[in-house]
């Protein structure tokens, strides 16, 4: 998948599935649906989302917006 053709302005907008079977990334309807093993408690998934893209993609991406909500927005930092 090509990640870069979803990076807007250094913004990438997200679904976030948590508590799944695996790590993975599907391209739905133009929207990118990001599934997370951890559960969304005490800010598990919103880490392992921040890790999954270092490791998977070699994003360094934060939480923009959405830290409570499973729509987010992650900002693309540079390196």
């Amino acid at each position: 998948m090509e990640i870069s053709q979803h990076i807007h302005n250094e913004l990438l907008r997200v679904h976030v599935i948590p508590n799944a079977s695996r790590n993975h990334v599907i391209e739905e309807h133009t929207q990118l649906k990001v599934y997370i093993k951890a559960v969304p408690d005490k800010n598990k998934a919103n880490s392992e989302l921040v890790r999954f893209f270092k490791k998977e993609f070699g994003l360094r991406v934060t939480i923009k917006s959405g830290l409570k909500s499973r729509d987010k927005v992650l900002k693309v930092l540079e390196g």
